[in-house]
């Protein structure tokens, strides 16, 4: 399959205001609406924006399978969107959702849980490093 993502139709002035990277993609980082829990990491290109934005499910870009995924069609796991916004540089997207079940595949809540490098890192040295504990 090709490399390239077919057109989209994401809204131009939305489209030109993003920065990609050399693959097309942006990072969409997916955040619990409520508690400001980060839950994942995805990527999306204007397609997969342009879904997220007017269905109301996140829409990602696999990268590794080269097609298109809504988060939870086949684990039940949905994210319904709230909110979406872009970072200052463009570069970079942020979906607030409400997440129904774990975000992350291995069956985590967040695909942060389970490899905390740092706890209590208020400075060199007074932090508590995971793999001690």
């Amino acid at each position: 399959m090709s490399s390239t993502p077919p057109p989209s139709s994401l809204a131009p002035e939305i489209a030109a205001r993003l920065k990609r990277a050399a693959d097309g993609l942006v990072p969409a980082i997916a955040q619990q609406y409520d508690t400001g829990e980060v839950l994942m990491l995805g990527w999306m290109d204007d397609e997969a924006l342009h879904r997220t934005l007017t269905t109301g499910r996140c829409t990602y870009w696999s990268r590794s399978r080269r097609e298109y995924w809504v988060k939870g069609d086949t684990s039940g796991h949905v994210q319904h969107v709230k909110s979406v916004a872009l970072d200052c540089d463009a570069d970079t997207v942020l979906v607030k959702v409400d997440q129904v079940g774990a975000a992350c595949h291995t069956g985590d809540r967040t695909c942060f849980d389970a490899d905390v490098l740092l706890v209590d890192g208020g400075g060199a040295g007074s932090g508590t490093v995971a793999a001690d504990q």
